[in-house]
């Protein structure tokens, strides 16, 4: 008599599986196809000018804030205010006056992408938006 009990127990334990499955990955195939497309960045005068930057533009994406954090400990720690890139040209380690020189529309550049990706970094707790509009 206990065998049939468990015959009948596994209709229930599959049709709550099923539902478990769906109710889990509901939001992947409910959102499918409806990401935001990436932001359209728009380039300074100065930077497109420049036509480099201190990194290949896949490095920079990838890796800027890493690379500011490297400066930061260089500048701070080792008073190291010198970068030499790969191709073996040098810029100062200064978020200000070297990234924010070229990139100096922060909402049209930088923000576009770190609300796109939802992140909010604390370059701007000590640095100044337009560095150069501010010694004016």
């Amino acid at each position: 008599m206990a065998s049939n009990k468990q015959m009948y127990d596994k209709g229930k334990v599959v049709a709550g599986l099923v539902i478990f499955v769906i109710l889990i990955t509901f939001p992947f195939w409910y959102n499918l196809g409806k990401a935001a497309p990436a932001p359209e960045l728009k380039l300074t005068e100065k930077a497109k000018a420049e036509k480099v930057c201190v990194m290949s533009k896949e490095e920079m994406k990838a890796g800027h804030m890493q690379l500011l954090d490297i400066w930061r400990e260089s500048v701070v720690r080792n008073a190291e205010r010198t970068y030499v890139n790969a191709s073996g040209k040098e810029y100062s380690m200064s978020l200000s006056n070297t990234c924010l020189d070229c990139h100096s529309n922060k909402a049209d550049f930088c923000d576009r992408c770190h609300n796109y990706v939802s992140v909010s970094p604390y370059c701007w707790d000590c640095h100044i938006d337009n560095p150069k509009e501010a010694k004016k």
